[in-house]
Order: structure tokens, then sequence, then C-alpha cells
């Protein structure tokens, strides 16, 4: 006796199995065990669970077929006409209403055939395909979530239809492939941040931070409210220079490829005219190792004496290295027709210097091919 038939009988021996009506209900809430045991399981085909069905079906026939009377013994012409049981089938999908179907009456109309090894004295009843909705009450509820037997269980096995298996694989195709879609852009966008392709041409500009043009120092004020370059020899008072370049001794000076560095004389006085080139390169000026040794641990005031060329104003640039005494900055300066002194000063850390240290000029901060006259640097130790 397999489960499904061990269920029925399970709940005719519960009630009052002589009673149609009752084994009616039994029959129908069988059905409706079947129906949610099915619903429980997605991965079932329709044709296992019409299988499943007229399973059931024939154990309700064959369960019903001890019930009914035996009939008696006919002439062989005659049982053809030997009447049949038959359970009227209930609407496919009926309504949800919560009240039980009355019992179906049993019809007589048509006769049945017997089968060919049945007893001739029994008759097989015909069982109608019962598919109720809800369970219905007052009988006692079958379990037919688990499945009958070994072959029931290989008959449920999951849809192994390579289209239904495509169905449900598509939604992680699609998403893989949107993941993977997104890793890669964010990966390029990553890439051309680092590279600065979305960078402004003044943030790919990595050189210091350029003032507009002015006629001030760019970081150094003059002391007692002076504004501009000094007058010639306005500052000689009250201070001991050491000198740091003459025209006169123009070895220490360097000049890149296209600039240019020439000693001149006029009715001013001796010069070095330098010309920076179009890359906007400086002409160094060296500071001896020994001028630094004085300067080191001390408040220093560096003064240029210098001029632009007759006719054509410019603004030159000053930074300077002086080794492990740091620099000064980068210096602005607005250089007219007239000779005069730009300053600016440097505080230096109290270290010993290793080397010789150098003052750079630019001659035309616009790079416009603009030459500066330079007749003088200088240096003072602040008291």
């Amino acid at each position: 006796m397999d489960a499904i038939e061990k269920a029925i009988r399970n709940a005719l021996e519960r009630g009052n199995a002589e009673d149609r009506a009752y084994r009616e209900k039994v029959y129908r809430s069988a059905f409706a065990a079947l129906d949610r045991a099915l619903q429980a399981n997605p991965g079932v085909t329709v044709e296992l669970a019409i299988k499943r069905r007229k399973a059931i079906q024939a154990k309700i026939t064959e369960i019903e077929s001890e019930f009914l009377p035996a009939a008696p013994d006919v002439a062989p012409q005659a049982e053809s006409d030997a009447p049949a049981v038959e359970l009227p089938a209930s609407p496919v999908a009926p309504a949800v209403t919560g009240e039980s179907a009355a019992p179906p009456a049993v019809s007589l109309d048509e006769p049945a055939q017997p089968a060919a090894d049945a007893p001739r004295s029994r008759v097989l009843p015909v069982v109608p395909d019962i598919m109720p909705d809800a369970t219905l009450p007052g009988v006692p509820s079958i379990d037919m979530s688990a499945p009958a037997s070994s072959e029931a269980t290989a008959e449920v096995a999951p849809d192994r239809d390579e289209r239904r298996i495509r169905g449900r694989r598509l939604p992680l195709t699609a998403i893989f492939l949107t993941v993977t879609l997104l890793a890669a852009v964010g990966i390029g966008l990553f890439f051309a941040m680092q590279t600065g392709v979305f960078k402004t041409q003044a943030q790919l500009d990595t050189a210091p931070p350029e003032a507009p043009p002015t006629v001030e120092d760019d970081d150094f004020t003059p002391a007692d409210g002076e504004t501009g370059p000094e007058k010639p020899g306005a500052a000689d008072q009250a201070r001991n220079w050491i000198n740091v370049f003459s025209p006169t001794d123009p070895a220490h000076v360097s000049a890149p490829s296209d600039a240019k560095a020439e000693a001149m004389k006029d009715d001013s006085g001796p010069f070095l005219r330098i010309q920076s080139g179009v890359s906007g390169s400086a002409i160094s000026f060296d500071v001896g190792q020994g001028v630094l040794e004085k300067l080191a641990g001390k408040h220093a005031v560096f003064d240029i004496v210098a001029r632009a060329e007759d006719g054509k104003d410019t603004q030159i640039s000053i930074d300077c290295n002086f080794g492990e005494l740091g620099d000064c900055g980068r210096k602005r300066y607005a250089v007219g027709q007239q000779r005069s002194e730009y300053l600016f000063d440097v505080k230096f850390p109290d270290k010993r210097p290793g080397s010789a240290g150098t003052i750079a000029i630019n001659s035309d901060f616009d790079k416009q091919g603009k030459a500066v006259n330079i007749y003088e640097i200088r240096v003072s130790i602040e008291p």
C-alpha cells in the first residue's frame, strides 16, 4: 500500500466511510492536498502534475469500488447494459467563498464497461478529475507534500528543459553583465582622472602660482612704508654690503642655450645685459659658499640694481637656490627705464652650507624676449 492510498484510507477510517457524501469529501480533500503540494514545488512540470493527478484518480477508483454493492450475474449478451456509478465533476475553477460544496449525486444514466480482469460481481466506479480550490470543512486533512514513493520522487524532479533553465538563468546573466559594464566604466573614469583627462589647463600647469602683473614684490614689503624700488645709493646708508655679482667679472654667470648674457657699457656704467629665451629660461648668478657662510643664521637683504632696455619696460622674476640654507621664494618686479634697486630679504637657518648657491633671473616674465641690464647684485646683513 503506497502513501497516497494509505492517507486516503486513514482519512476514511476517521469518519463514516459508508457515507458516500463523506467519501466524496475525503476524495476532494486528497485532490486539494495534491494541489497544495504541486504549488509548493514550482519545478514540477504540467505533464508530471497531470500524471500525479491521474495516479490519485486511479487509487480513488480502486478504493471506491470496495464500497459499491455487488451486481447480480447477468447473461453475457447483457453485459454491455450494466449500469455504472459516476461521480459528477465539480467546476474546474470555482470561486473561493469559504462554503463547502454539496455532495454530488450518484448518476446511473450511462452504463460502465467492467474491466476484463475485475470480478463479474463487482462494478468499478468512474471517478472524475476533481480540482477543488479550498479544503472542505469537516474532512480530515491529507498531507500530500511528501512523495508517495521513490518513483513519485523521481517524477517530481525539477524540470530539466533547457528553455526553462535558460529562462531562469537570464536574470543572473543580465545582472552579471550590468555589474561588469559598471565596473569597466568606473575603472575607466578612475584612470582618466588619474591621467588628468578632465583637468583644465590651469590645473595641468604645475608651476608655482603666478600673480597678475604688478609693480610690487610678491612677498616682500619694503620697510618704513616704502612701496617701490629704491633710488640708486638710497640703500647704501648704514649697511655693510657684500658683493655677489659685478659686471666686471661675468665668469660666475650661466645662461641656457636659448638665453643670452652679454657684458656691455654705456653712460650709466658697465652692466650685463641678459635676455631669457622663449622658453622662459632664467640666467643664473653664482652666490659663493663663503658668502653663504657669512649669511647662515642671519637676516639678510639682497639688492639687485637693474633697469630695462631702452623703450622696453619688462617684468622680471627672481628665484633662489641656497642649498642647505633654503631659497627666497619667487619674486616679481616691474623694471622701467631708470636704474633702480630691487630688494628682497631672506632669513637663513643657522646651518653650515655645503656648497655655493644661485640667484636665477628671468628677464621677461611674459616670454616676449625683452632684455634687462644688471648692474650689480649685493647682500647685507640686518642688524
